[in-house]
Protein backbone atom coordinates (compact mmCIF):
# COMPACT_ATOMS: atom_id res chain seq x y z
CA UNK A 1 0.00 0.00 0.00
CA UNK A 2 1.00 3.55 -0.69
CA UNK A 3 2.78 5.57 1.83
CA UNK A 4 0.64 9.04 2.28
CA UNK A 5 3.25 10.79 1.37
CA UNK A 6 2.92 9.25 -2.32
CA UNK A 7 -0.94 9.76 -2.02
CA UNK A 8 -0.11 13.29 -1.12
CA UNK A 9 2.11 13.89 -4.17
CA UNK A 10 -0.45 12.17 -6.82
CA UNK A 11 -3.34 14.18 -5.69
CA UNK A 12 -0.84 16.93 -6.65
CA UNK A 13 -0.61 16.18 -9.90
CA UNK A 14 -4.52 15.66 -10.45
CA UNK A 15 -5.43 18.20 -9.52
CA UNK A 16 -3.31 21.30 -10.73
CA UNK A 17 -3.88 24.84 -8.90
CA UNK A 18 -6.47 27.34 -10.02
CA UNK A 19 -5.59 30.55 -12.09
CA UNK A 20 -7.51 33.59 -12.06
CA UNK A 21 -7.32 37.35 -14.01
CA UNK A 22 -6.20 40.29 -11.79
CA UNK A 23 -8.97 42.05 -10.53
CA UNK A 24 -8.35 45.37 -11.90
CA UNK A 25 -5.88 44.60 -15.14
CA UNK A 26 -7.29 41.70 -17.60
CA UNK A 27 -3.88 41.43 -19.24
CA UNK A 28 -2.17 40.41 -16.04
CA UNK A 29 -0.48 36.95 -16.32
CA UNK A 30 -2.06 33.93 -14.91
CA UNK A 31 -1.62 33.75 -10.89
CA UNK A 32 -2.49 30.37 -8.53
CA UNK A 33 -4.98 31.14 -6.81
CA UNK A 34 -4.31 30.63 -2.94
CA UNK A 35 -5.68 27.30 -1.71
CA UNK A 36 -7.50 29.13 1.02
CA UNK A 37 -9.57 31.03 -1.59
CA UNK A 38 -10.99 27.44 -2.98
CA UNK A 39 -12.31 24.43 -1.81
CA UNK A 40 -13.54 20.72 -3.95
CA UNK A 41 -17.35 21.99 -2.52
CA UNK A 42 -17.08 25.23 -4.36
CA UNK A 43 -15.84 29.18 -4.39
CA UNK A 44 -16.27 30.78 -1.16
CA UNK A 45 -17.84 34.30 -0.84
CA UNK A 46 -15.75 36.67 -1.83
CA UNK A 47 -13.81 39.01 0.85
CA UNK A 48 -14.64 43.24 0.92
CA UNK A 49 -11.60 43.49 -0.35
CA UNK A 50 -12.30 41.65 -3.82
CA UNK A 51 -15.89 42.82 -4.10
CA UNK A 52 -13.96 46.94 -3.63
CA UNK A 53 -11.59 45.83 -6.58
CA UNK A 54 -14.41 44.55 -8.78
CA UNK A 55 -16.00 47.31 -8.60
CA UNK A 56 -13.13 50.11 -8.86
CA UNK A 57 -12.70 48.50 -12.05
CA UNK A 58 -16.22 48.68 -13.25
CA UNK A 59 -15.66 52.30 -12.62
CA UNK A 60 -12.49 52.43 -14.49
CA UNK A 61 -14.19 50.87 -17.35
CA UNK A 62 -16.99 52.97 -17.15
CA UNK A 63 -14.90 56.33 -17.00
CA UNK A 64 -12.85 55.03 -19.88
CA UNK A 65 -15.93 54.58 -22.30
CA UNK A 66 -17.76 57.38 -21.54
CA UNK A 67 -14.65 59.67 -22.28
CA UNK A 68 -13.80 58.15 -25.56
CA UNK A 69 -17.49 59.15 -26.80
CA UNK A 70 -16.73 62.34 -25.36
CA UNK A 71 -13.70 62.29 -27.31
CA UNK A 72 -15.69 61.42 -30.67
CA UNK A 73 -18.33 63.94 -30.35
CA UNK A 74 -15.99 66.80 -29.31
CA UNK A 75 -14.54 66.50 -32.23
CA UNK A 76 -17.63 67.99 -34.41
CA UNK A 77 -16.44 71.16 -32.65
CA UNK A 78 -12.80 71.32 -33.87
CA UNK A 79 -15.13 71.98 -37.36
CA UNK A 80 -16.10 75.49 -36.26
CA UNK A 81 -19.21 75.00 -37.79
CA UNK A 82 -22.92 75.16 -36.09
CA UNK A 83 -24.60 72.15 -36.39
CA UNK A 84 -27.01 73.12 -38.90
CA UNK A 85 -24.16 74.84 -41.47
CA UNK A 86 -22.45 71.42 -41.23
CA UNK A 87 -22.39 70.29 -45.49
CA UNK A 88 -24.06 67.25 -46.31
CA UNK A 89 -20.55 65.97 -47.48
CA UNK A 90 -18.78 66.19 -43.95
CA UNK A 91 -22.18 64.98 -42.30
CA UNK A 92 -22.01 62.16 -44.87
CA UNK A 93 -18.35 61.56 -43.66
CA UNK A 94 -18.88 61.94 -39.97
CA UNK A 95 -22.27 59.67 -40.00
CA UNK A 96 -22.52 57.53 -43.48
CA UNK A 97 -26.35 56.80 -42.80
CA UNK A 98 -26.82 60.55 -42.54
CA UNK A 99 -29.01 61.74 -45.34
CA UNK A 100 -28.86 58.49 -47.16
CA UNK A 101 -31.65 59.48 -49.26
CA UNK A 102 -30.55 63.47 -50.02
CA UNK A 103 -28.90 64.30 -53.16
CA UNK A 104 -25.06 63.96 -54.38
CA UNK A 105 -23.32 66.82 -52.57
CA UNK A 106 -22.21 67.87 -56.09
CA UNK A 107 -25.56 69.24 -57.48
CA UNK A 108 -24.08 69.16 -61.35
CA UNK A 109 -23.40 65.24 -61.19
CA UNK A 110 -26.36 64.77 -59.61
CA UNK A 111 -28.10 66.63 -62.27
CA UNK A 112 -26.34 64.62 -65.28
CA UNK A 113 -27.11 61.16 -63.26
CA UNK A 114 -30.97 61.92 -63.20
CA UNK A 115 -30.83 63.17 -66.60
CA UNK A 116 -29.05 60.08 -67.78
CA UNK A 117 -31.56 57.60 -66.11
CA UNK A 118 -34.80 59.26 -67.28
CA UNK A 119 -33.64 60.18 -70.89
CA UNK A 120 -35.22 58.67 -74.15
CA UNK A 121 -32.66 56.75 -76.27
CA UNK A 122 -32.43 60.38 -78.06
CA UNK A 123 -31.46 62.54 -75.37
CA UNK A 124 -34.68 63.87 -74.76
CA UNK A 125 -36.20 64.22 -71.13
CA UNK A 126 -39.53 65.98 -70.18
CA UNK A 127 -38.85 68.39 -67.33
CA UNK A 128 -41.10 70.00 -64.52
CA UNK A 129 -40.80 73.11 -61.59
CA UNK A 130 -42.23 71.81 -58.60
CA UNK A 131 -42.09 74.02 -54.80
CA UNK A 132 -43.65 72.98 -51.82
CA UNK A 133 -47.30 74.42 -52.29
CA UNK A 134 -48.01 72.45 -54.87
CA UNK A 135 -46.49 69.38 -53.57
CA UNK A 136 -48.70 68.63 -50.85
CA UNK A 137 -50.99 65.51 -51.12
CA UNK A 138 -54.14 66.02 -53.53
CA UNK A 139 -52.31 69.38 -54.45
CA UNK A 140 -51.41 70.13 -58.03
CA UNK A 141 -48.77 67.52 -58.39
CA UNK A 142 -50.85 64.52 -57.76
CA UNK A 143 -53.28 65.60 -60.52
CA UNK A 144 -50.28 66.43 -63.11
CA UNK A 145 -49.07 62.60 -61.99
CA UNK A 146 -52.83 61.48 -62.46
CA UNK A 147 -53.05 63.35 -66.31
CA UNK A 148 -50.17 60.80 -67.17
CA UNK A 149 -52.52 57.68 -66.48
CA UNK A 150 -55.30 58.55 -67.51
CA UNK A 151 -54.45 60.12 -71.13
CA UNK A 152 -53.86 58.48 -74.57
CA UNK A 153 -50.61 56.42 -74.57
CA UNK A 154 -49.14 58.57 -71.90
CA UNK A 155 -48.36 56.46 -69.07
CA UNK A 156 -45.14 55.48 -70.92
CA UNK A 157 -43.76 59.44 -70.67
CA UNK A 158 -43.64 59.44 -66.90
CA UNK A 159 -40.45 57.14 -67.03
CA UNK A 160 -38.46 60.14 -68.93
CA UNK A 161 -40.26 62.89 -66.14
CA UNK A 162 -37.49 64.88 -64.18
CA UNK A 163 -39.39 66.83 -61.14
CA UNK A 164 -37.18 69.72 -60.31
CA UNK A 165 -38.43 70.26 -56.73
CA UNK A 166 -37.31 74.01 -55.27
CA UNK A 167 -37.52 73.42 -51.60
CA UNK A 168 -36.28 70.49 -49.45
CA UNK A 169 -39.97 69.59 -48.97
CA UNK A 170 -40.76 69.21 -52.16
CA UNK A 171 -38.01 67.30 -52.65
CA UNK A 172 -39.25 65.00 -50.27
CA UNK A 173 -42.76 64.58 -51.89
CA UNK A 174 -41.50 64.02 -55.61
CA UNK A 175 -39.35 60.69 -53.80
CA UNK A 176 -42.85 59.74 -52.39
CA UNK A 177 -44.49 59.66 -56.08
CA UNK A 178 -41.79 59.47 -58.39
CA UNK A 179 -38.12 58.19 -59.20
CA UNK A 180 -36.77 61.13 -61.33
CA UNK A 181 -35.85 63.87 -58.84
CA UNK A 182 -33.52 66.85 -58.69
CA UNK A 183 -33.06 69.37 -55.61
CA UNK A 184 -32.67 72.57 -57.20
CA UNK A 185 -32.27 74.96 -54.01
CA UNK A 186 -31.41 78.80 -54.51
CA UNK A 187 -29.68 80.61 -51.87
CA UNK A 188 -31.45 82.99 -49.87
CA UNK A 189 -34.71 82.57 -51.58
CA UNK A 190 -37.46 80.33 -50.16
CA UNK A 191 -39.78 78.85 -52.76
CA UNK A 192 -41.55 76.69 -50.60
CA UNK A 193 -44.36 79.17 -50.17
CA UNK A 194 -46.95 79.18 -53.05
CA UNK A 195 -45.83 81.98 -55.74
CA UNK A 196 -48.41 84.54 -56.70
CA UNK A 197 -48.40 85.70 -60.24
CA UNK A 198 -45.88 88.99 -60.60
CA UNK A 199 -45.02 89.02 -57.38
CA UNK A 200 -40.71 89.02 -56.09
CA UNK A 201 -40.94 85.48 -55.71
CA UNK A 202 -42.75 84.85 -58.53
CA UNK A 203 -39.78 86.37 -60.59
CA UNK A 204 -37.45 85.41 -59.05
CA UNK A 205 -39.21 81.44 -59.62
CA UNK A 206 -39.13 82.38 -63.33
CA UNK A 207 -35.82 83.63 -64.09
CA UNK A 208 -34.22 80.78 -62.31
CA UNK A 209 -36.03 78.16 -64.28
CA UNK A 210 -34.41 79.69 -67.50
CA UNK A 211 -31.29 79.97 -66.24
CA UNK A 212 -31.66 76.42 -64.99
CA UNK A 213 -33.26 75.13 -68.12
CA UNK A 214 -29.93 76.98 -70.34
CA UNK A 215 -27.58 74.56 -67.99
CA UNK A 216 -29.90 71.55 -69.15
CA UNK A 217 -29.49 72.23 -72.92
CA UNK A 218 -25.31 72.56 -72.12
CA UNK A 219 -25.50 68.93 -71.20
CA UNK A 220 -26.56 67.58 -74.26
CA UNK A 221 -29.75 67.23 -73.48
CA UNK A 222 -33.10 68.16 -75.52
CA UNK A 223 -36.22 69.16 -73.63
CA UNK A 224 -39.99 69.48 -73.18
CA UNK A 225 -40.56 71.58 -70.55
CA UNK A 226 -43.94 71.82 -68.72
CA UNK A 227 -46.02 73.52 -65.72
CA UNK A 228 -46.96 70.98 -62.99
CA UNK A 229 -50.63 72.56 -63.68
CA UNK A 230 -51.18 71.36 -67.11
CA UNK A 231 -52.94 67.63 -67.80
CA UNK A 232 -51.22 65.77 -70.35
CA UNK A 233 -54.15 63.53 -72.39
CA UNK A 234 -51.92 62.46 -75.61
CA UNK A 235 -48.66 62.31 -76.48
CA UNK A 236 -47.46 65.64 -78.05
CA UNK A 237 -44.20 64.60 -80.30
CA UNK A 238 -46.28 63.55 -82.54
CA UNK A 239 -47.08 67.30 -83.00
CA UNK A 240 -44.18 68.83 -82.74
CA UNK A 241 -42.33 70.36 -85.93
CA UNK A 242 -39.07 68.07 -86.90
CA UNK A 243 -37.21 71.46 -87.88
CA UNK A 244 -37.69 73.94 -85.50
CA UNK A 245 -35.07 74.72 -82.72
CA UNK A 246 -37.72 76.12 -80.33
CA UNK A 247 -41.12 75.04 -80.21
CA UNK A 248 -43.66 77.23 -77.22
CA UNK A 249 -47.33 77.33 -76.64
CA UNK A 250 -49.52 79.89 -76.83
CA UNK A 251 -51.92 81.96 -74.57
CA UNK A 252 -53.32 83.15 -78.05
CA UNK A 253 -52.76 81.63 -81.33
CA UNK A 254 -53.38 83.36 -84.60
CA UNK A 255 -53.38 80.15 -86.45
CA UNK A 256 -49.57 80.64 -88.22
CA UNK A 257 -46.82 78.75 -86.11
CA UNK A 258 -44.53 80.87 -87.88
CA UNK A 259 -46.25 84.31 -87.01
CA UNK A 260 -44.17 86.28 -84.45
CA UNK A 261 -47.14 88.21 -83.31
CA UNK A 262 -48.47 85.07 -81.64
CA UNK A 263 -48.94 85.23 -77.96
CA UNK A 264 -46.47 82.75 -75.93
CA UNK A 265 -46.96 81.15 -72.93
CA UNK A 266 -43.67 79.95 -71.09
CA UNK A 267 -45.14 76.94 -69.34
CA UNK A 268 -44.49 74.77 -71.97
CA UNK A 269 -42.29 74.05 -74.37
CA UNK A 270 -39.95 72.01 -76.54
CA UNK A 271 -36.26 72.54 -77.07
CA UNK A 272 -33.78 70.95 -78.86
CA UNK A 273 -29.77 71.28 -77.68
CA UNK A 274 -27.98 73.00 -79.88
CA UNK A 275 -25.66 75.96 -80.12
CA UNK A 276 -28.48 78.17 -81.16
CA UNK A 277 -30.57 77.28 -78.43
CA UNK A 278 -28.20 77.58 -75.71
CA UNK A 279 -27.36 80.82 -77.21
CA UNK A 280 -30.65 82.07 -77.03
CA UNK A 281 -31.04 81.04 -73.61
CA UNK A 282 -28.19 83.04 -72.42
CA UNK A 283 -30.02 86.09 -74.31
CA UNK A 284 -33.54 85.63 -72.55
CA UNK A 285 -31.45 84.64 -69.29
CA UNK A 286 -29.54 88.58 -69.44
CA UNK A 287 -32.59 89.99 -71.25
CA UNK A 288 -34.01 90.22 -67.55
CA UNK A 289 -31.91 92.76 -66.48
CA UNK A 290 -32.82 94.91 -69.52
CA UNK A 291 -36.25 94.29 -68.55
CA UNK A 292 -36.22 94.22 -64.86
CA UNK A 293 -39.81 93.76 -63.29
CA UNK A 294 -41.15 91.55 -66.46
CA UNK A 295 -41.68 87.52 -66.36
CA UNK A 296 -39.54 85.71 -68.45
CA UNK A 297 -43.19 85.03 -70.91
CA UNK A 298 -43.34 88.80 -71.22
CA UNK A 299 -39.79 89.39 -71.98
CA UNK A 300 -39.77 86.66 -74.56
CA UNK A 301 -42.60 88.57 -76.35
CA UNK A 302 -40.01 91.86 -76.61
CA UNK A 303 -37.08 89.75 -77.49
CA UNK A 304 -38.85 87.13 -80.01
CA UNK A 305 -38.42 90.21 -82.45
CA UNK A 306 -34.68 90.65 -81.60
CA UNK A 307 -31.91 90.79 -84.54
CA UNK A 308 -29.93 88.89 -82.66
CA UNK A 309 -32.57 85.87 -82.37
CA UNK A 310 -32.36 85.90 -87.08
CA UNK A 311 -28.35 86.55 -86.49
CA UNK A 312 -27.89 82.70 -84.38
CA UNK A 313 -30.66 81.57 -86.84
CA UNK A 314 -32.83 80.40 -84.39
CA UNK A 315 -36.06 78.49 -86.08
CA UNK A 316 -39.13 79.24 -83.39
CA UNK A 317 -42.42 77.44 -83.85
CA UNK A 318 -45.35 78.72 -81.88
CA UNK A 319 -48.00 75.48 -81.17
CA UNK A 320 -51.55 75.24 -82.21
CA UNK A 321 -54.33 75.27 -79.05
CA UNK A 322 -55.89 72.87 -80.93
CA UNK A 323 -53.23 70.35 -79.33
CA UNK A 324 -51.98 72.90 -76.71
CA UNK A 325 -54.36 74.34 -75.00
CA UNK A 326 -55.35 75.87 -72.21
CA UNK A 327 -57.76 78.31 -70.19
CA UNK A 328 -56.83 81.33 -71.73
CA UNK A 329 -57.90 79.42 -75.36
CA UNK A 330 -59.06 75.81 -74.33
CA UNK A 331 -58.94 73.18 -77.40
CA UNK A 332 -62.09 72.54 -79.03
CA UNK A 333 -61.77 69.23 -79.94
CA UNK A 334 -61.05 66.32 -77.42
CA UNK A 335 -60.19 64.02 -80.15
CA UNK A 336 -56.77 66.21 -80.67
CA UNK A 337 -56.32 67.54 -77.56
CA UNK A 338 -52.48 66.90 -76.06
CA UNK A 339 -52.77 69.17 -73.00
CA UNK A 340 -54.36 71.67 -71.64
CA UNK A 341 -52.49 74.51 -68.96
CA UNK A 342 -54.57 75.95 -66.65
CA UNK A 343 -53.27 79.44 -67.52
CA UNK A 344 -55.19 82.32 -66.93
CA UNK A 345 -55.83 81.42 -63.16
CA UNK A 346 -55.00 83.10 -59.95
CA UNK A 347 -55.11 81.02 -56.67
CA UNK A 348 -54.44 77.63 -55.52
CA UNK A 349 -57.81 76.90 -55.35
CA UNK A 350 -59.29 78.13 -58.33
CA UNK A 351 -56.71 76.04 -60.08
CA UNK A 352 -57.62 72.62 -57.94
CA UNK A 353 -61.19 73.35 -58.78
CA UNK A 354 -60.63 73.60 -62.87
CA UNK A 355 -57.98 71.13 -63.16
CA UNK A 356 -60.22 68.38 -61.55
CA UNK A 357 -63.04 69.18 -63.79
CA UNK A 358 -61.01 68.78 -66.41
CA UNK A 359 -60.25 65.55 -65.56
CA UNK A 360 -63.96 64.54 -65.16
CA UNK A 361 -64.33 66.18 -68.57
CA UNK A 362 -61.22 63.66 -69.86
CA UNK A 363 -62.80 60.70 -68.34
CA UNK A 364 -66.38 61.28 -69.47
CA UNK A 365 -65.18 61.14 -73.07
CA UNK A 366 -62.45 58.75 -72.87
CA UNK A 367 -65.83 56.37 -71.61
CA UNK A 368 -67.69 57.43 -74.90
CA UNK A 369 -68.14 55.17 -77.49
CA UNK A 370 -65.78 55.45 -80.56
CA UNK A 371 -68.88 56.64 -83.08
CA UNK A 372 -69.56 59.12 -80.17
CA UNK A 373 -66.33 60.52 -79.21
CA UNK A 374 -65.40 61.23 -82.91
CA UNK A 375 -68.59 63.40 -82.73
CA UNK A 376 -67.05 65.25 -80.18
CA UNK A 377 -70.47 65.48 -77.98
CA UNK A 378 -68.19 66.48 -75.13
CA UNK A 379 -66.63 69.51 -74.36
CA UNK A 380 -64.98 71.19 -71.60
CA UNK A 381 -66.96 72.70 -68.54
CA UNK A 382 -64.04 75.24 -67.42
CA UNK A 383 -63.39 77.60 -67.20
CA UNK A 384 -65.25 78.55 -63.96
CA UNK A 385 -63.31 79.46 -61.29
CA UNK A 386 -60.31 80.76 -63.00
CA UNK A 387 -60.64 83.54 -65.66
CA UNK A 388 -58.94 86.06 -67.41
CA UNK A 389 -59.97 89.01 -65.67
CA UNK A 390 -58.38 87.57 -62.20
CA UNK A 391 -55.26 88.14 -64.26
CA UNK A 392 -55.61 91.68 -64.82
CA UNK A 393 -54.54 93.11 -61.38
CA UNK A 394 -51.38 91.05 -61.31
CA UNK A 395 -50.30 91.21 -64.73
CA UNK A 396 -47.79 93.66 -66.41
CA UNK A 397 -48.99 96.40 -68.85
CA UNK A 398 -47.82 95.22 -72.37
CA UNK A 399 -49.80 91.87 -71.90
CA UNK A 400 -52.84 93.44 -70.32
CA UNK A 401 -52.96 96.13 -73.30
CA UNK A 402 -52.58 93.44 -75.77
CA UNK A 403 -55.28 91.09 -73.90
CA UNK A 404 -57.95 94.21 -74.00
CA UNK A 405 -57.12 94.63 -77.93
CA UNK A 406 -58.10 91.53 -78.33
CA UNK A 407 -60.94 91.18 -76.61
CA UNK A 408 -62.20 93.87 -78.68
CA UNK A 409 -61.85 92.59 -82.19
Amino acid sequence: MASPRLLARYHRRRYPPSTAVSACCPFAPPRPLPLRDCSFAGMSPPKPSTLIRRAACLFTLLTLSLLMLYTATDSIRFLHLPSASLSSATLVRIFPSYLNNSPSPNPMQHLKEVLGNASMGNNTVILTTLNDAWASTNSVVDLFLKSFMLGDGTHWLLDHLVIIALDKKAYNRCQAVHKHCFSLVTRDVDFQEEAYFMTPNYLKMMWRRIDFLRSVLELGYDFVFTDTDIMWFRDPFLQFFPDADFQIACDHFFGDPDDLNNMPNGGFNYVKSNNRSIAFYKFWYASHETYPGYHDQDVFNKIKFDPLISDIGLKIKFLDTAYFGGLCEPSKDLNLVCTMHANCCYGMDSKLHDLKIMLQDWRAFTSLPPDLKNESVISWRVPQNCSLHSLRHFDSPSPEINVEQEEEN
